[in-house]
């Protein structure tokens, strides 16, 4: 009992800071009449993220990314708030109710992706609303048309962070740490800055997304094609979408169980909705 009371406390105090420390930032973004952008690191203190065996932590790699893009975003005028600044764990409804605490804010969560496949590879950027599409095409098109990885294309999915927030939200996946290459890059500090400055194009150039479908990377002077996207919201959460890619029902159902613990903002669906 004590724990947990202290366990509250800790969060109701990270959340009070948060809330401070944005408002004492409000005067440089509410003149500029730019949007909040609240940053959301995946994972968390005792969440590593990824999957059992996996050398390279997620969190961490989530947490500088995160860190980079609220840099390169403050520097462009904008008011940060991050879901976390440190390796702690934070709740997804706690994450969710700081996106929502703001009326004229976006949502960004960064992660990475993991699968027992080591040839699995490319960036994916997922969103359920249809509002959150134009940020989701924006920020896709930068990453993915920065990233040396592959395109997996943009993909509607009801998760937990993205579904029950009332602001434009996306998840982006920055590639692969169980693939070699990907897990190489993501080990490399220019290529998590280079990613943060892609993200954050994005953000900025969420207006500019036109209704076209095509795929070809234009100037940025340009309008940015609006992405085609696979509706993956009919998928059962058990599956978690990742060990769908497997070709043997048996190696899919052993994925699907490894991954119930490895993911808070994609296993979220099953953990909050009883």
């Amino acid at each position: 009992m004590a724990m947990n009371f202290c366990r509250i406390n800790l969060f109701a105090c990270l959340l009070i800071a948060l809330l401070a420390r944005s408002n004492s930032d409000a005067a440089s973004g509410d003149s500029s009449g730019l949007p909040t952008v609240v940053i959301d690191a995946g994972h968390g203190g005792h969440d590593r993220g990824g999957i059992p065996g996996q050398k390279i932590a997620e969190k961490d790699m989530n947490l500088d990314v995160a860190q980079r893009l609220r840099n390169v975003l403050a520097s462009n005028g904008y008011r940060v708030v991050m879901t976390r600044d440190s390796d702690v764990f934070v709740p997804l409804p706690t994450r969710v109710a700081i996106a929502n605490s703001y009326r004229n804010a976006i949502f960004v969560c960064v992660h990475f992706n993991s699968t027992q496949r080591r040839g699995a590879a490319g960036i994916e950027t997922y969103f359920y609303s249809r509002d959150s599409l134009p940020l989701a095409s924006a920020v896709h098109y930068y990453v993915a048309g920065g990233a040396p990885s592959s395109n997996r294309g943009v993909r509607r999915r009801g998760y937990y962070v993205l579904r029950k927030t009332n602001v434009p939200a996306v998840l982006v996946e920055c590639g692969f740490l169980t693939n070699p290459t990907e897990a190489s890059y993501a080990q490399t500090a220019s290529y998590r800055q280079k990613l943060a400055e892609e993200i954050a194009a994005g953000v900025r150039g969420r207006n500019s997304v036109a209704s076209a479908r095509s795929t070809t990377r234009v100037a940025t002077s340009e309008a940015i094609p609006m992405q085609p996207y696979m509706d993956q919201t009919k998928v059962t959460s058990s599956k978690h979408g990742k060990s769908k890619r497997s070709h043997k029902k048996s190696t899919r159902k052993k994925k699907s169980s490894s991954k119930r613990s490895s993911s808070e903002a994609r296993s979220g669906s099953t953990n909050w909705e009883g």
